[in-house]
């Protein structure tokens, strides 16, 4: 079947096929743009401080300038950057870019063995961290190949008296920055002071250049970088604002971004579209607060909204946020995870406004496919975006017929370069005929729009994040105790899936309150299983491989 050709009329009115893709040569260019179109527009804000696209632009080519001048860091290295959602994470993405670098995004919540990975797998020589995880870091940079460590504070964008004020209140007061020993690292407002004395050579990345080495588990839990290059990130950004066209008006949006900018949903949306349309985005640096975030909303006439079905839900289950005035509100987009029905239905009766589900994956920059706002299907992931082609294959590569499911295949422009270092992980992630394997199942219907119905992957999405199985599997394997194991995600309310671990112990003594303290010191909390099941043996296949799948059906089957 002929893909390209199907989709030609299965558009909204107004939103164009295919687009021109050259507008911009680069992120750097995006930015350059935006700062100076929109220079006294607020670009980002969040506890307290909001940075003008105007102080944004002074900051970032600071930071550059310090890169290029201060340390020995060439076009094409990599600077890990380790931050949640604050105004000095823009500064220093955009300030690494502006000097050449490669932005590798870097989970604050990992563990010591999750960074030492990822660090050394990037070969990431410069690594800004916040410095309420900064004791972390402390512990692994012996371990790596870091040459220069910025650390930051939560109010470090602040006057400085107020900056004084509140570090100190979050350090000695509130008790949130264990005490970490780190004499070699800068200090980000220090850096910035110096930076404002140098010169700036500006890089002029192409978009053929590395942007971001961007971590996934893929379809193992050996979490891999996905290339992806400036030219990725700006076809992704051109290719989904004409499917937003008409809720996005230039300069005068007000965006919730709640979602972490170090996730690539986030960071293309926060980062990308919406700075290069002049929007304010407002940052949430703690969503699972709600009543701060609900007093936080307050502050903001918003247009548009992103957030994720648990997010949506645990809003909503607020007294406060169902008092909002949503009249200015526009638009609300999901994705990270399935989005259910019972939500979309809720949400808009609290709100007014639908919910538009999109698909993605960090592979593709992320966005594949999306709800055109004005011609939403609830319960499918929508249209795939400008330049993009999909379809659905059995597991031999053929295409399947329309209204049956198949491995979901994509081809476009943001599709990534590959996995960095992994040429045979890269190739197997292809089809012979240059598409991208989701790995997921899905439906192409009649009139175009794609719903999920499976996913051939293992993987478990808690909370829109990522959890790989083997990865969960070799650190409860790890454990002395433990014969065996098998991870599989189950239904969660709150969550949608949790983490349930099915296992053989080696010795009886074994309890599941030790075996939880012991992954919470190896895994990030979203991984911690939530679940244990102790068995005298496992189902596997006649070569001894465990069924994983076997295990999983058994939990349906509770729950059906």
């Amino acid at each position: 079947m002929d893909y390209e050709q199907f989709y030609q009329d299965k558009y909204p009115p107004g939103v164009p096929r295919e687009i021109d893709l050259s507008k911009y040569q680069s992120m750097v260019d995006v930015f350059n743009q935006a700062v100076k179109k929109y220079a006294d527009r607020p670009a980002f804000s969040a506890l307290g401080v909001t940075l003008t696209y105007g102080e944004l632009d002074v900051q970032a080519r600071n930071f550059a300038a310090w890169l290029q001048n201060k340390t020995n860091l060439k076009p094409g290295d990599r600077i890990a950057v380790q931050m949640p959602n604050v105004t000095q994470y823009p500064v220093v993405v955009y300030g690494a870019m502006r000097a050449g670098l490669v932005v590798v995004n870097t989970n604050p919540l990992y563990t010591t063995r999750e960074m030492e990975h990822q660090f050394n797998d990037s070969g990431a020589k410069a690594l800004v961290v916040l410095a309420n995880m900064a004791a972390n870091a402390e512990k692994v940079l012996p371990h790596t190949s870091i040459e220069h460590v910025i650390v930051t504070e939560l109010a470090d964008m602040h006057s400085p008296l107020k900056r004084t004020l509140m570090n100190a209140a979050v350090k000695y007061l509130k008790k949130m920055v264990p005490p970490f020993n780190l004499p070699q690292a800068h200090k980000l407002p220090a850096v910035l002071a110096a930076g404002a004395k140098e010169k700036l050579d500006e890089a002029k990345p192409t978009q053929d250049d590395l942007a971001v080495l961007q971590y996934t588990g893929g379809t193992t839990g050996v979490a891999k970088g996905a290339m992806l290059t400036h030219g990725n990130l700006v076809a992704n950004l051109l290719q989904t604002r004409p499917l937003l066209e008409d809720n996005i008006e230039d300069g005068k949006e007000v965006m919730i971004a709640p979602l972490p900018l170090y996730h690539i949903y986030s960071f293309t949306l926060n980062c990308g579209i919406m700075l290069e349309a002049g929007a304010h985005n407002v940052l949430i640096p703690n969503p699972r607060d709600i009543p701060g975030f609900v007093k936080e909303l307050k502050n903001h006439k918003f247009t548009s909204f992103v957030g994720l079905n648990t997010l949506f839900n645990g809003l909503m289950a607020n007294e406060e946020f169902r008092k909002l005035d949503f009249s200015h509100m526009k638009m609300t987009s999901s994705g990270g995870m399935a989005l259910t029905s019972a939500t979309a239905k809720r949400w808009q009766e609290v709100t007014g406004v639908e919910i538009a589900e999109g698909y993605g994956m960090t592979e593709t920059s992320p966005v594949v496919t999306f709800n055109p706002p004005s011609a939403i299907q609830i319960g499918t992931i929508g249209l795939p975006i400008c330049n993009t082609i999909c379809k659905t294959v059995d597991d031999d590569g053929n295409p399947v017929p329309l209204g049956e499911p198949g491995e979901l295949c994509v081809k476009g422009p943001q599709v990534m370069r590959g996995y960095w270092q992994r040429p045979e992980e890269t190739r197997k992630s292809f089809t012979d005929d240059g598409y991208l394997r989701t790995g997921d199942m899905a439906v192409i219907q009649e009139d175009g729009y794609i719903r999920i119905v499976d996913r051939k992957k293992d993987m478990i999405i808690v909370s829109g994040f990522n959890v790989y199985p083997n990865e969960v599997e070799d650190v409860v394997s790890s454990h002395p105790k433990v014969l065996e194991c098998a991870a599989v995600g189950v239904p969660d309310d709150k969550s949608g899936e949790v983490v349930k671990v099915f296992l053989v112990a080696s010795d009886p003594s074994l309890k599941e309150e030790e075996l939880r303290e012991f992954c919470r010191e190896r895994l990030t909390a979203y991984k911690v299983p939530k679940l244990f099941e102790f068995r005298e043996e496992l189902p596997k296949t006649n070569v001894g491989k465990i069924l994983r799948r076997e295990l999983r059906d058994e939990e349906t089957s509770k729950n059906a």
